[in-house]
């Protein structure tokens, strides 16, 4: 089942994604695999449902065809 988050769910979860951005940027530029951890953050700053973020962004391109 789809269930969204409330509104301040989203935000909060937003603003703790930037904040440890911000936060891990200095040592994160010296590091080679800094794209993984800010490709976690986005996978947390667009979720805002219950569902997966990879299953709701495969069912949101689903109308497109190759």
């Amino acid at each position: 089942m789809d269930r969204a988050y409330p509104l301040y769910k989203i935000v909060l979860r937003r603003v703790l994604v930037v904040a440890i951005g911000l936060l891990a940027l200095p040592v994160m530029l010296f590091r080679s695999d800094r794209a993984r951890l800010y490709s976690y953050l986005h996978r947390m700053w667009c979720k805002t449902s219950t569902k997966p973020v990879w299953l709701a962004q495969s069912e949101s391109a689903a109308g497109i065809h190759w």
